[in-house]
């Protein structure tokens, strides 16, 4: 990471040179005021006791955007421990799914804890680095893990970068992710919107390393580390994709792009494409990208 230039008022111009925190509490601060812009992590609870059995406390506990409990555990520089901490804690959530969904229910509402996505538990790792004997060990777990590195800048600016991102699911082949690609309780009824659906699946997919694909009734969610599209089933004409692009950025095309801002739909982003054929496919490759990069 670069140093962050900052401008006064005067014109002048500092570099503010990227450092570790003085303690773990400081990154863990920063975070947890600011999770859900940093995470995409509604933020529950910090420094949660796991009982006077198991004798533990989680760093922060808090629910993605598709309902998935999160663990986030924080070490100040390279910690080989952290991963194993963190699968530990989340061992000790899974067991005690009740438990978890009273707290969300207290902070969040019964809506919510009545929908936990306890299919895809995630842990997230945010440390000053991690060892590649780090980034090995989380492609053998069955668990959704993220390494994130971070680095402060000045006095309250924080700057997270994903080293590693893992699903604990083996790749599927090509032809097994176009069959996954329609939802299962959707009607067949267009062919060509089958098609496009699992292009579209196809795509985003092989936009990066460590993407998640996260299934929800009413739409599948893409993500690294936060969700940067959101897939709808196919409508009788038209598939619809939310993206993570500031409707504002790009230029809207009547019938293609529309501002969804403030508006209620299924999964997140401000942005929605409706695809009709494999050329709208085309048209969209770029906000793809644009969404993915912003995430």
């Amino acid at each position: 990471m670069s140093g962050l230039k900052l401008f006064n008022t005067q014109g002048g111009v500092t570099e503010v040179v990227p450092r570790l925190a003085e303690v773990e509490a400081d990154v863990q601060g920063l975070i947890e005021a600011h999770m859900e812009t940093t995470l995409g992590v509604r933020f529950l609870a910090s420094e949660y006791s796991t009982g006077p059995v198991h004798g533990g406390r989680i760093d922060s506990l808090g629910i993605d955007e598709n309902g998935a409990p999160v663990l986030v555990e924080y070490k100040r520089g390279t910690d080989a421990g952290v991963i194993n901490q963190g699968l530990f804690y989340l061992s000790w959530l899974m067991d005690h799914r009740a438990e978890f969904g009273h707290l969300v229910r207290d902070r969040i509402g019964a809506t919510t804890a009545s929908q936990v996505l306890w299919s895809a538990p995630r842990l997230i790792c945010v440390a000053g680095d991690f060892t590649r004997y780090d980034i090995h060990a989380v492609r053998e777990h069955r668990r959704s893990i993220d390494l994130v590195r971070y680095r402060l800048f000045g006095d309250d600016h924080i700057g997270l970068e994903t080293v590693a991102s893992y699903t604990g699911q083996k790749a599927a082949p090509a032809a097994a992710r176009r069959r996954a690609a329609g939802v299962p309780s959707m009607r067949r009824q267009d062919g060509a919107l089958t098609e496009l659906a699992a292009a579209v699946d196809e795509a985003l997919l092989g936009l990066g390393d460590g993407i998640t694909r996260i299934q929800r009734k009413q739409y599948r969610a893409y993500q690294r580390l936060r969700n940067f599209a959101c897939v709808c089933p196919p409508q009788q004409t038209k598939l619809l994709v939310y993206l993570k692009v500031d409707p504002k950025s790009v230029d809207l095309i009547p019938c293609f792009t529309r501002d969804v801002t403030g508006l209620g739909h299924h999964g997140t982003g401000d942005l929605e494409l409706q695809l009709r054929t494999e050329r709208d496919l085309e048209r969209a490759q770029d906000l793809f990208r644009l969404s993915y990069a912003a995430a």
